[in-house]
C-alpha cells in the first residue's frame, strides 16, 4: 500500500478523498517533524518513531570489501507497540469493524500528557521554571527552618525566664514569710519576758521594807 492508496482506505472512512487526504498528510508531517526534532512519538498499541543517534564507526564496503569510516549520524526507528505484535503474529484476532489498535485513554491526547511529545522549545521552558523554581524553593524552606529555629529559641528563652521569675518570687515570698515569722517569734518572747521583769522588781521593794 503506498500513499494514494492510503488516502483512498482511509477516505472510504471520513467519506471525503479530500479530507482524507489532508488528515494523512497532517499526521505524517507531524510525526516526522516531531521525530526530526529529537522527540519520541507514541501511538497506544501501534508504536514508537523516536530518532536514534549512532556514533562513528568503521564499516566494510559490500561490493569491494574495504574498510570505510562511517561518520556520526541519526536515523529513526519505529518500535512496534504489543498490540501491533499481537495481531501481526496472530495471537489476537484482528477485529472486522472498528479501529484494530486500541483507542488512547481519557485524557492522553491533551498536550503534555502523552501522544505526541512536547516540543523542544516547550521542553527547554520546562526545564528553565523548574531551574528558576529550585534555589527560591531552597530559600523559602530554608526561611522557614529559620523562622521555625528562632521561633522555637525564642519559647526556650521565654519558658527559662519565666521559670527564673517564678524562682526568684518564691524565693522573695519564703523570705518575706522566714522574716515575717522571726520577727512575730521576737515580739512574743518580748511579751512574755516584760511581765516577769517587773514581777522580779515588785518582789525586791517588798523585801527592802520588811529589812527595814
Amino acid at each position: 500500500m503506498n500513499k494514494a492508496q492510503l488516502v483512498e482506505a482511509v477516505a472510504e472512512q471520513l467519506g471525503g478523498r479530500k479530507a482524507a487526504a489532508e488528515a494523512v498528510d497532517a499526521v505524517l508531517d507531524t510525526m516526522v517533524r516531531a521525530v526530526v526534532a529529537g522527540d519520541r512519538v507514541s501511538v497506544t498499541g501501534f508504536g514508537t518513531f523516536e530518532k536514534v543517534e549512532r556514533s562513528a564507526r568503521f564499516a566494510r564496503n559490500p561490493q569491494t570489501g574495504e574498510r570505510v569510516k562511517v561518520k556520526k549520524t541519526a536515523v529513526p526507528r519505529f518500535r512496534p507497540g504489543q498490540g501491533f505484535k499481537d495481531l501481526v503474529s496472530g495471537s489476537k484476532k484482528l477485529p472486522k469493524d472498528g479501529p484494530s489498535v486500541k483507542k488512547a485513554p481519557k485524557g492522553s491526547l491533551t498536550p503534555g500528557k502523552s501522544g505526541v511529545a512536547a516540543t523542544p522549545a516547550a521542553k527547554r521552558a520546562a526545564t528553565k521554571r523548574a531551574a528558576a523554581a529550585a534555589p527560591a524553593t531552597k530559600k523559602t524552606a530554608a526561611k522557614k527552618t529559620a523562622t521555625t529555629a528562632a521561633k522555637k529559641t525564642a519559647t526556650t528563652a521565654a519558658k527559662k525566664t519565666t521559670a527564673v521569675k517564678k524562682a526568684t518570687t518564691a524565693k522573695t515570698t519564703a523570705a518575706k514569710k522566714t522574716t515575717t515569722a522571726a520577727a512575730t517569734k521576737k515580739a512574743a518572747a518580748a511579751k512574755k519576758t516584760a511581765p516577769a521583769k517587773k514581777t522580779t522588781a515588785r518582789k525586791t521593794t517588798a523585801r527592802k521594807s520588811t529589812a527595814k
